[in-house]
């Protein structure tokens, strides 16, 4: 996990007006091209004992039940290694002694599961500038500067001063402070992707380690996003925590690049409320003005509703549409993400994910979609028939 493999080219880094920094292409971009591939600055475990017990904890692989696994001798809670390699390089990057140390004071504290979270990632923040310097100076240079020391960040901060009075590099980190500690945790709240455990009985699936990606943390949201996220943890081999974004569909040289921060089937209500409270702005894009004027009773059903409604009355010829501009949705349309929604939106029930093509072979595009979440696969065969079962084709 030390390298980085992000794919600059293809991005830049931009001040768009109203938005701060965001990332806009530099070329035209094909449909399911790999636009960024990046190694997490630092990466943290969620505290669920159910769920760190379940995977590797340095590379983050899913583990199934085995008395074999490598464990911290030290640890009071033992965590598991899924080999030695990753047990050896644990020691000398995510699992210092240091952090050992106060993984042990933790977890004899009495800290809400909420807290013990956030104090998983100031110790791995603090332990990054033991490692990295550098890495923990890109750390401190993301989003989430100024913020208020409330009564939480004091709490964090007063637990911090307990660990840190053994902190191995005394008198070289100035400006600790519990206005630090603030800023550290507005970072995290701004800037973490959430890792996810494998889906379980019943399609549920939680967060089991959150990470930190310098580059992608540049990534504006829109809840009609243009590219989603791809991780394969479970997938063998390094760099499975790596975060991979590939566009939905073509995109224009010099357009803003952008992702959904959460699945695009949450209600307006609910993205409001997200965005608010954990990213500081309220959301104006093409969709949330529809939606801002439904009522707040208005269930998903009702949305789909209006969805087939739309794109019947429209006559949205969806099996001919796939070059962005073309019954994307971005027309004069009143409900802006009624193609997007029956191309882009996994078919997979209670899924939420997003369908993105596979990467062109050869310049070729892909006749495949993938989805994000879950991982199904839909041809364009399978898609136009899905529409002919709906009546939605011509």
């Amino acid at each position: 996990m030390e390298t980085n493999t992000t794919k600059t080219s293809l991005v830049r880094v931009t001040e768009i007006q109203g938005r701060g920094r965001g990332l806009v292409a530099t070329r035209p971009i094909e449909a399911g091209q790999v636009l960024m591939q990046e190694t997490p600055l630092l990466i943290y475990p969620h505290s669920n004992p159910c769920i760190t017990s379940s995977f590797c904890a340095h590379c983050f692989l899913a583990l199934p039940p085995s008395p074999s696994f490598l464990s911290c001798p030290s640890c009071t809670h033992p965590l598991i290694f899924c080999s030695t390699q990753c047990q050896s390089g644990a020691q000398t990057s995510s699992h210092t002694e240091w952090v050992c140390k106060s993984l042990n004071i933790l977890s004899s504290s009495s800290l809400d599961p909420e807290t013990h979270t956030q104090a998983c990632f100031l110790i791995a923040a603090y332990n990054l500038a033991i490692v990295s310097t550098a890495k923990f100076q890109l750390l401190l240079l993301l989003q989430g500067n100024g913020a208020t020391v409330d009564s939480q960040a004091h709490l964090l901060h007063s637990f911090m001063v307990s660990v840190m009075s053994f902190w191995p590099l005394q008198g070289q980190l100035p400006g600790f402070s519990p206005e630090l500690t603030a800023s550290l945790l507005s970072k995290d709240k701004q800037n973490a992707f959430g890792l996810m455990a494998p889906v379980q009985q019943g399609g549920e699936r939680q967060v089991r380690a959150y990470a930190i990606y310098a580059q992608a943390s540049f990534f504006n949201h829109d809840c009609l996003p243009n590219a989603c996220r791809f991780d394969y943890v479970d997938k063998p081999g390094d760099h499975n925590t790596n975060i991979i974004i590939r566009s939905l569909h073509d995109i224009q040289d010099g357009s803003e690049i952008c992702l959904s921060y959460f699945p695009v089937n949450w209600p307006y209500a609910e993205r409001q409320k997200r965005l608010l409270e954990d990213y500081g702005f309220s959301c104006m894009c093409d969709r949330c003005r529809v939606e801002e004027t439904w009522s707040d009773k208005e269930s998903m059903d009702e949305e789909n509703a209006i969805l087939e409604d739309e794109m019947e009355d429209e006559d949205i010829e969806l099996q001919e549409a796939d070059a962005m501009g073309e019954n994307t949705g971005e027309g004069e349309s009143d409900f802006p993400h009624a193609y997007f929604f029956v191309k882009y939106l996994c078919p997979v029930e209670n899924c939420g994910g997003t369908m993105a093509p596979l990467p062109p072979c050869d310049g070729t595009p892909s006749p495949v979609m993938e989805c994000n979440m879950c991982g199904h696969l839909r041809t364009d065969e399978d898609f136009n028939q899905d529409l002919k079962d709906h009546g939605m084709a011509d």
